[in-house]
């Protein structure tokens, strides 16, 4: 098989990625939206409650810029809530420096703290992490992460606040 032949199997496998990117970021929306949580609030409550930032992350499901949070750098020994709903999340003890820009963990503080559906807003599947108690987005779950579970919980700061013990 010639050079012309492979960048043309290329082209042909981005075109058809490209032509489903509007179904999959679809299906991705679509499993939080029926899930019932404890917390709830209408929109208009939630953008009373949280900052611009706050709601564009949680809500929304955006994400911060690397490295833009002073939690990324938190070394005290505490716990990590949602934002949202103080919902608590993660352990300090669980932390990590993954060098990626965003507070990173290798489990949630226990195991109802979070919950995971699958996210294709980038055209392929990615484990999303939202709070189990509010539904509000964290970030995304990666198998990249140290032992003992070799996860990576890749989470925006904005989504928490740090109680210190």
């Amino acid at each position: 098989m010639g050079k012309t032949e492979i960048n043309r199997r290329k082209l042909l496998v981005w075109l058809g990625a490209g032509a489903s990117l509007p179904v999959l970021g679809a299906c991705g929306s679509e499993v939080r939206a029926q899930e019932r949580f404890r917390v709830n609030y209408s929109e208009e409550e939630w953008r009373r409650r949280l900052t611009a930032e706050e709601f564009r992350i949680l809500r929304r499901a955006g994400t911060e810029r690397a490295f833009s949070s002073p939690l990324d750098r938190e070394g005290r020994r505490g716990t990590f809530v949602c934002a949202g709903c103080s919902n608590r999340l993660y352990s300090s003890a669980h932390k990590f420096d993954s060098g990626t820009g965003w507070p990173s963990f290798w489990q949630p503080i226990e195991s109802g703290a979070v919950g995971y559906s699958t996210d294709y807003h980038l055209g392929y599947a990615r484990r999303e992490i939202h709070c189990a108690d509010c539904g509000g987005h964290l970030g995304h779950r990666f198998d990249d992460g140290p032992r003992p579970t070799g996860h990576r919980h890749c989470i925006n700061g904005v989504a928490m606040d740090f109680r210190p013990a």
